[in-house]
């Protein structure tokens, strides 16, 4: 499963009229790892250092998803990090912040649909063991 080409589409929903390839640029800017792509489970760990453990336990499970804020989107990943990349785009911070709000929790519920990002972080008992290391 291409995730970059997922988030990408989700984000390309939303921010209409901005060129899907700038917008594979930006993301790969915001969440990808030092290998150029796209580290979900660097965001899943970000998250669970940042106390939103709960929220991305109910994107990695079967059950509906918890919103994130734009203001969560923000702290997680940089203020500096998204007006460079809303720059980038040619559009507003907050305009940038609502897409990933609502695409980041359904990048990660697809990518864990059949275990594949859950599965790699050691399943629903590796997220939980990792979050509790953050807060030993």
């Amino acid at each position: 499963m291409d995730f970059m080409k997922m988030g990408t589409e989700l984000l390309g929903d939303s921010l209409k009229g901005v060129d899907s390839e700038a917008i594979s640029s930006a993301l790969g800017q915001l969440l990808s790892g030092s290998d150029g792509k796209l580290d979900l489970g660097n965001i899943v760990s970000q998250m669970n250092q940042s106390g939103l453990g709960d929220m991305v336990e109910s994107w990695l499970g079967d059950g509906s998803n918890n919103d994130i804020s734009m203001d969560q989107i923000k702290d997680l990943l940089g203020s500096d990090k998204i007006s460079q990349v809303a720059a980038q785009l040619n559009t507003g911070e907050n305009d940038l912040l609502g897409s990933l709000s609502a695409a980041l929790p359904q990048l990660i519920d697809k990518s864990s649909s059949g275990g594949s990002l859950l599965d790699s972080l050691g399943g629903m008992d590796g997220v939980l063991g990792m979050a509790n290391k953050f807060f030993k």
